[in-house]
């Protein structure tokens, strides 16, 4: 009989530690498991005690790579908690601050983390090396998305000029003018990205699978909206504890969210698209169906292709944006805390990121409890990784392991940062 083990140890230098394991058994696999063994980190014990106003600067630093996200969930919750709502000028601010996040994001993961996997390189330096202009524009373009953070947020990484309300100072018409020539040119970049990605090759796999995003009756909801998904559920994030539960799993220190009574659920570009495709712009939507993609895809491994759409959308919206700006007499509401629960949710780059607070009369924190997108997708993972090796059982053992490395990375889950750097090991039983 033969046994194998595909397994890799460590996914190092990320936010949390993980590894991979495949058990395969004869001809039938047996168990597949992502591995997160991730130190717990205790931020929302943290949030305990604290003012209601240092929320978003210290989930800011639950991530590096996405702050935003968590800054415009924790701002929104609590707003919404108060009886606030911010709209207008700065919900457009913060609209196009998000897209910032976006365009940073998934240009990091379309061009140096995950395009490697589809031509064949190890990494981005031996991409770079036959194809420098594909790098390049792969750099200018999370550059803008860093920039616009920068002139938003004060800062690319962790920004520090959003709070509850808005934003500490709104920037001049001018500041925001001065994105309008590097955004067009990123635009026509984004919509390169697009029929450069859509033509790579991709393996025949599809998945019944359940797609949860946000959506909003007028727009691509990015920061506010209606949970729903592909099979018919449609409710307020407020009933998220309604409809969503989490569980410990021996093998990980990350706990795995799942439907009840349905399973598994996907988050991120693929379920937005999925959910929303009649929400994209004209020129987004015209660019997926160039693509062939959509408004429905089942294949994990076109995600790339979700997420050059969206970058082509988020470049659009942002000019939009800019194009209607008139900087607003002030820079946030007023905003006075009451005892509530608070609920956000927005979309991060991986998908839906949901907050709850209990916040005493005083905005005291009493209690808060933060879902990252990585944590609702981590069974959907385990469950690709099932059935793509079943699939493919007959793959040799170096195509195996890396085509199952693949599979963990379609999600860009906050461990992919550092997937091609890893030692690969292969163990037979």
């Amino acid at each position: 009989m033969n046994n194998r083990k595909i397994k890799l140890d460590y996914l190092a230098r990320v936010e949390g530690e993980g590894g991979l394991t495949v058990r395969i058994k004869g001809n039938q696999v047996v168990d597949a498991k992502l591995n997160i063994f991730e130190p717990p980190r205790f931020f929302e014990a943290f949030l305990r005690g604290r003012s209601y106003l240092e929320a978003p600067d210290i989930t800011a630093r639950i991530c590096g790579i996405c702050p935003i996200a968590y800054m415009m969930s924790s701002v929104q919750a609590m707003e919404t908690g108060f009886g606030y709502k911010v709209e207008g000028m700065l919900r457009a601010l913060r609209r196009l601050i998000y897209f910032g996040e976006w365009i940073e994001s998934h240009a990091l993961h379309i061009y140096m983390l995950h395009a490697p996997d589809f031509l064949g390189y190890q990494d981005i330096i031996q991409l770079a090396g036959d194809f420098p202009e594909i790098v390049e524009r792969g750099l200018k373009l999370k550059k803008l998305g860093n920039d616009i953070m920068t002139l938003l947020g004060g800062r690319e990484i962790h920004p520090v000029n959003i709070k509850v309300g808005g934003f500490y100072r709104a920037p001049t018409k001018n500041e925001l003018f001065s994105l309008s020539e590097r955004l067009k040119w990123a635009r026509e970049a984004a919509l390169e990205t697009v029929r450069w990605v859509s033509s790579l090759e991709f393996p025949d796999f599809e998945q019944d699978y359940e797609y949860v995003a946000l959506r909003h009756p007028e727009e691509y909801a990015v920061i506010e909206g209606d949970l729903v998904s592909n099979k018919g559920l449609s409710f307020p994030i407020s009933s998220f504890d309604e409809y969503i539960r989490e569980d410990h799993v021996r093998h990980s220190t990350s706990l795995q969210a799942s439907i009840k009574g349905h399973g598994a659920y996907c988050v991120g570009p693929m379920a937005r698209i999925n959910i929303n495709f009649n929400k994209l712009s004209p020129l987004a939507r015209e660019a997926a169906r160039e693509a062939g993609f959509g408004p429905v895809c089942l294949n994990p491994f076109m995600s790339i292709v979700a997420r050059a759409i969206e970058l082509v959308y988020a470049c659009d919206e942002s000019l939009r944006i800019i194009s209607g700006y008139q900087m607003p007499e002030m820079p946030a509401i007023e905003v006075a805390p009451r005892a509530a629960i608070c609920y956000g949710c927005t979309e991060a780059p991986r998908g839906i990121c949901w907050h709850r607070y209990r916040v005493d009369e005083d905005g005291t924190i009493l209690d808060a409890r933060i879902v990252p997108p990585t944590s609702q997708n981590q069974r959907a993972i385990e469950d690709d990784l099932l059935h793509f090796v079943k699939k493919n059982i007959s793959l040799p053992e170096d195509r195996l392991t890396w085509m199952c490395e693949q599979v963990v990375r379609n999600y860009d889950p906050c461990i992919s940062c550092s997937c091609h750097y890893l030692k690969l090991k292969i163990e037979r039983e």
